[in-house]
């Protein structure tokens, strides 16, 4: 920071200091000119997101847990509906399942769009701890 000395009638002196805003601008201009430059050859970050393969094949038998608007639950299994609590629905799903080879029967997850996203994972969670492989959701396509 430059200091100037200037002198008064009288002999006093009194020190003035101000500071050269000049180089400072220059300064900013040249940046400002890179970053210019610059920005329109940086590529836009860009999302990798993940792909859905379809199934080698489809499964043999398609159970649906369909989740309604009261938070009752309902299985369907070959156009046969039962109501039951969720106590009762992974026994049923895994009896369904024992036939079947590992893998051959998918699990369907319906539920209304008013239901409690809770109340979906509490389905899902027992379902896997009952260590039920294929579980999905079943969505609605938007027109």
């Amino acid at each position: 920071m430059p200091v100037m000395v200037s002198r008064e009638r009288g002999g006093r002196r009194r020190t003035i200091s101000e500071i050269n805003m000049v180089p400072f601008i220059d300064v900013m201009l040249v940046l400002l000119i890179i970053f210019m430059v610059t920005a329109p050859l940086i590529a836009p970050s860009m999302i990798d997101l993940p792909s859905v393969a379809k199934a080698p094949r489809q499964p043999d038998q398609v159970i649906q847990v369909i989740i309604g608007k009261d938070e009752g639950l309902e299985l369907k299994i070959d156009k046969k509906r039962s109501s039951l609590p969720l106590e009762q629905l992974v026994s049923s799903i895994t009896q369904a399942q024992s036939g079947l080879p590992v893998g051959a029967s998918a699990v369907v997850i319906s539920a209304d769009r008013g239901v409690k996203y809770e109340a979906v994972v509490k389905v899902m969670d027992k379902l896997h701890q009952a260590g039920v492989r294929r579980v999905g959701l079943a969505v609605q396509s938007a027109q």
